[in-house]
């Protein structure tokens, strides 16, 4: 994407300082023979002097090289950088950033550092909310920033939607916005500046503390699993499912005990889970006879076994047995069912 030589770029800019101030900045940004960068105390040990005087010469240094006249014949190199970051949506996260300009980590060091003395990039840092992100436009960046905060507020703890959604939402609250084209590329990028929203590994944004988002064990895995699917599943199905959707090893008596465990979600037939936020009732054939009459009131044998089998997948006959239970069902004159008092 870039048509200069980052390292050759910054090795003339840096020949210009005394040795310790381009010493201090090589160790500071891993610019030298090793592309790993050190602290202001390790630094400061180095030559005996305390953090404080290290961050003063490696501002001396920065500061050097921007009033030079090297860096000014270099101009076309930072509006180059300039350009880059407007096309990708005028703001954007630095891991995002510098994947898109190099894989190498020697070389992408070298472009940070550049992007630090660049006079047209700004860069915030890392808070709470959002991840440490350049700009090169600041009314974007805040309007950006804060059609995120709102997507974050909008979301409950379990939500979870699709990314065409997510988009759709993030392009209604910029809908104001002109500096820049909301393609779906540049609005994939902006929400990848936030720390507080985040998607799971079936590309599905919900809160990123949510277990729905990042899932840490056996029991999210099946929980995002038998969500997928959109029916209810065999513990078994849940097992190889995992194995298959995530490449996680699942066995499958551990995974039967974690749906057990996990009230989200509800046993509705022999070995077969669904989601309690599908509307299924926690309970055993009996408890759902006994829910159904009590919000239903008295219903004929057909229409109690219609409505059971909205929430359990159990034989008829199963269904009729639970009905003979005379300390709990009543059956009235005319053949329908109420529970008894």
């Amino acid at each position: 994407m870039i048509t200069f030589k980052p390292k050759q770029i910054t090795k003339k800019l840096l020949a210009t300082l005394p040795d310790r101030a381009r010493d201090v900045l090589e160790k500071r940004y891993g610019l030298g023979k090793s592309p790993d960068a050190h602290t202001l105390e390790s630094i400061g040990q180095t030559y005996g002097i305390t953090r404080e005087r290290v961050r003063q010469i490696e501002n001396y240094g920065i500061q050097s090289i921007q009033k030079s006249d090297l860096y000014t014949e270099h101009e076309a190199v930072f509006e180059e950088l300039r350009t880059i970051i407007d096309s990708l949506g005028c703001v954007i996260s630095e891991k995002a950033l510098l994947d898109e300009l190099s894989q190498d980590r020697a070389t992408r060091n070298h472009i940070y550092f550049l992007l630090v003395l660049g006079d047209p990039f700004y860069r915030s840092k890392e808070n709470s909310a959002f991840y440490h992100r350049w700009y090169t436009k600041r009314k974007v960046s805040e309007i950006v920033e804060k059609a995120l905060q709102k997507i974050y507020a909008s979301l409950d703890e379990h939500d979870l939607i699709s990314e065409d959604e997510i988009l759709a939402r993030l392009r209604e609250h910029l809908a104001d916005m002109s500096e820049v084209e909301t393609e779906d590329t540049v609005l994939q990028r902006w929400l990848l500046i936030s720390k507080e929203i985040d998607r799971n590994p079936l590309g599905e944004w919900g809160p990123a503390t949510s277990p729905n988002v990042r899932a840490k064990g056996i029991r999210d895995y099946a929980y995002l699993a038998v969500k997928r699917h959109g029916s209810p599943m065999h513990f078994k199905e849940v097992a190889q499912s995992i194995k298959e959707l995530f490449d996680k090893k699942a066995h499958i008596a551990t995974t039967h005990n974690e749906l057990i465990k996990d009230n989200r979600f509800v046993l509705v037939g022999r070995g077969l889970y669904a989601l309690t936020e599908w509307g299924y009732s926690a309970g055993v054939v009996k408890d759902v006879l006994r829910d159904i009459l009590v919000q239903h009131g008295p219903l004929t044998r057909e229409e109690i076994i219609d409505k059971v089998r909205k929430e359990r997948y159990v034989k008829d006959n199963t269904i009729i047995v639970n009905l003979q239970d005379t300390a709990l069902f009543k059956r009235l004159s005319d053949g329908s069912y109420i529970v008894a008092e």
